[in-house]
């Protein structure tokens, strides 16, 4: 009887990338003279601010919010027109 081998579904692209995500880490520490943990931690502080600020943002340019924007504007435009003249 031969024996079967299990063989590793992951291709080894995704085995390398959580490898390369940790080598990363550990030089950026280096380089900054930081604690691994606290840059670590650093980063996830800084994916949240930045995520938060896309939200805002993509808010802002919602169409819906941008037609209703210039309606107001244009009907501010139009109500100063008639008070000049």
């Amino acid at each position: 009887m031969i024996p079967h081998y299990r063989r590793n579904p992951a291709p080894p692209a995704a085995r390398a990338i959580p490898w390369m995500l940790n080598l990363a880490t550990r030089l950026l520490a280096r380089t900054l003279n930081m604690p691994e943990p606290l840059v670590h931690h650093t980063g996830a502080f800084v994916f949240a601010q930045v995520q938060t600020f896309e939200t805002n943002f993509g808010k802002t340019l919602c169409p819906i919010r941008l037609k209703r924007r210039l309606r107001a504007w244009l009907r501010l435009q139009a109500w100063l027109r008639q008070q000049a003249r």
